[in-house]
């Protein structure tokens, strides 16, 4: 578990700026109660809707499990678990799907669409479940928002059963060709359309410059590899925009 005192010594990264473990955890809880009405709205808007063939690409890539848990982690409001479902459902699958996400305010929203999943109010860093008691384990879109990183990788490990699979997606390093017009739309109009589109520029800014500040996937890697993932592996799309990284408990 992560040392509280010694976690407030140190600096975490909010986008471009440094706070304490505490400000960081706050300060995303309220990016995130901010945006959740309009979030997959966005999602639409700033990705042009490319983040639906990102999240299918992942979930196409996840086992089938019969009879198996599913634990999408920093779920929000329950995209991805949908997706997961309908893919089970194709190869007539049964499995229990459960959602969890530090943020209320994402919960209500996803409870409302998807009633049948099995919702929880989870923090990454300490999730309250047995050890061995889960088969996939997904996170997408959420670990650079996490404050103690290595902390929930370890916490992912821990409620994996042997043999069961880790599976992150997230945004990744942009070839340099795609560097200069990348930073343009991430900083110039991805803020811009939040505050057009959600009245709020500083929670779009802040997602864009964590993409920026978030680990590079030699990093990730090695961290997986450091908490006890195997065969860890990574897959870039789209000229590195995202990255699928993926390890198993052995």
């Amino acid at each position: 578990m992560v040392n509280n005192k010694e976690s407030e010594k140190q600096s975490f990264d909010f986008g471009f700026e440094s706070v304490s473990a505490r400000e960081k955890t706050e300060k995303v809880g309220h990016v995130f109660e901010s945006v959740a009405t309009c979030y997959d709205v966005m999602n639409d808007l700033m990705s042009l809707g490319i983040h639906r063939l990102w999240k299918a690409w992942f979930v196409n890539s996840l086992p089938l499990h019969q009879n198996g848990v599913y634990l999408d982690v920093a779920g929000g409001t329950g995209d991805i678990a949908h997706a997961i479902s309908t893919r089970l459902a194709r190869f007539h699958v049964q499995a229990k799907i459960m959602v969890s996400d530090i943020n209320l305010s994402m919960i209500k929203v996803g409870k409302k669409r998807y009633p049948h999943f099995s919702w929880f109010c989870f923090n990454a860093e300490a999730l309250p479940l047995e050890d061995d008691s889960v088969d996939v384990y997904t996170i997408a879109f959420g670990l650079r928002n996490v404050t103690h990183r290595e902390q929930a990788l370890k916490e992912a490990y821990r409620v994996l059963r042997k043999g069961g699979k880790f599976c992150c997606l997230e945004f990744s390093q942009v070839t340099p060709i795609l560097r200069k017009p990348y930073d343009f739309y991430s900083f110039r109009l991805i803020p811009k359309l939040g505050e057009w589109i959600a009245q709020d520029r500083a929670s779009y800014e802040y997602l864009s410059e964590s993409i920026r500040t978030f680990l590079t996937r030699e990093e990730l890697l090695k961290m997986m590899q450091k908490v006890g993932f195997s065969k860890e592996k990574c897959q870039t799309y789209t000229g590195g925009i995202v990255a699928v990284h993926t390890g198993y408990k052995l």
